[in-house]
């Protein structure tokens, strides 16, 4: 679970294996695997971070890599 604000200042909690896509425009939107959106005041990048700490927190094996990032 990832911890998470709404547009509106409230936070929340997220199960982050549902997430789908994540896409930053004006604002920040998380794609479910329900079909629900999120909008989030978090950037693409901080939901990026918090995933992945929490797949390692869990124990799931190491993301892929995009192509040209390199593994640090």
């Amino acid at each position: 679970m990832i911890r998470l604000t709404r547009l509106n200042n409230e936070p929340f909690v997220l199960n982050a294996i549902m997430i789908e896509q994540v896409q930053a425009y004006a604002d920040t939107s998380i794609s479910l695997l329900n079909g629900k959106k999120v909008f989030v005041k978090e950037s693409e990048e901080e939901i990026i971070e918090k995933v992945t700490a929490f797949y390692h927190q869990i124990g799931f094996p190491a993301l892929p890599l995009k192509a040209g990032e390199k593994n640090e």
